[in-house]
């Protein structure tokens, strides 16, 4: 039997509740549940508690209460253990998500019952070169954001794919998605939606001051170096859209892929396209032909 670990976005007001009746389920089902610090307090369940850090010695696999942003934090943190990682949508899209609310009991069974897959999806490594020094580093399960500061100014970033000249970029900034992230920031910026399958770099424009650039997909073991400049020093990296650094004019930022992928639950009747449908054109499922 599994040992499952449960953390939880205690801003969502479900959150709480939900760990709650989780924990009732698998204790009910003879499997040992441990929880983060701050949430056993909450649920009055003190020999439940262990360090979140300490997650990856003592779990099988993770369940993650919360948004996507919630999840993207937690994946960041355990994907070097390669832990397994099932989210519970308790935000607004909860695309990245694969369990909701309402079929906590289903869910538990099918995990118990090992009725799933796991999907290892790319991440992203970045550095932010000063000089010939490294300043910052962070992964991304989603992407890397380089972009301009609350003014109304341009800045612009040349790109170079293992040393070839890919082309400049003048207008908002850039994004380096994986193809988990191309439902994210670079599909607002008019970036195509990639199968999650397809291990591919993501490059994308953030309103670029042309009529011609264009997003790219390039090779997943690429080495893209996009160096930064602006007349002002209002200029940042983004990490997941979570972590933020700032940029200065020269910064070379490094992106490329990860060693360590991240490790999500999925259910196998469940496809990419399925969820794209629900989450992103809001279509039911009583919608398809035959409701299937």
């Amino acid at each position: 039997m599994k040992t499952i670990g449960i953390t939880a976005n205690q801003s969502k007001s479900k959150s709480v509740q939900v760990a709650e009746r989780l924990v009732h389920l698998l204790e009910e089902r003879g499997a040992e549940v441990l929880v983060d610090n701050a949430l056993a307090m909450r649920l009055e369940r003190p020999d439940l508690g262990l360090e979140l850090e300490r997650f990856t010695e003592r779990v099988q696999l993770v369940f993650v209460l919360g948004g996507d942003g919630t999840l993207l934090g937690v994946a960041r943190r355990f994907a070097a253990a390669g832990l397994p990682i099932l989210g519970f949508n308790l935000g607004q899209l909860g695309f990245l998500s694969e369990a909701e609310p309402d079929d906590l009991s289903m869910t538990v069974d099918r995990v118990l019952n090992e009725d799933y897959t796991i999907e290892q999806r790319l991440m992203l490594e970045a550095e932010v070169l000063r000089g010939n020094e490294v300043v910052e580093t962070g992964i991304a399960l989603n992407d890397i954001g380089i972009s301009k500061g609350s003014f109304g100014r341009m800045i612009q970033c040349t790109a170079y794919m293992d040393g070839m000249f890919l082309g400049t970029y003048s207008g908002d900034g850039l994004i380096v998605s994986t193809p988990t992230g191309s439902t994210a920031y670079s599909l607002s910026c008019g970036g195509p939606i990639v199968y999650p399958g397809i291990q591919v770099l993501l490059l994308t424009p953030i309103c670029p001051h042309t009529l011609t650039s264009r997003p790219m997909v390039l090779p997943a073991e690429a080495v893209l170096e996009i160096h930064v400049s602006a007349v002002h020093r209002e200029m940042a990296i983004t990490i997941d859209g979570q972590i933020g650094y700032c940029l200065r004019e020269g910064d070379v930022v490094r992106v490329k892929r990860s060693r360590t992928p991240a490790h999500l639950i999925k259910w196998q009747d469940r496809s990419f396209f399925e969820v794209v449908r629900k989450k992103l054109q809001g279509e039911s499922v009583d919608s398809r032909v035959g409701g299937k």
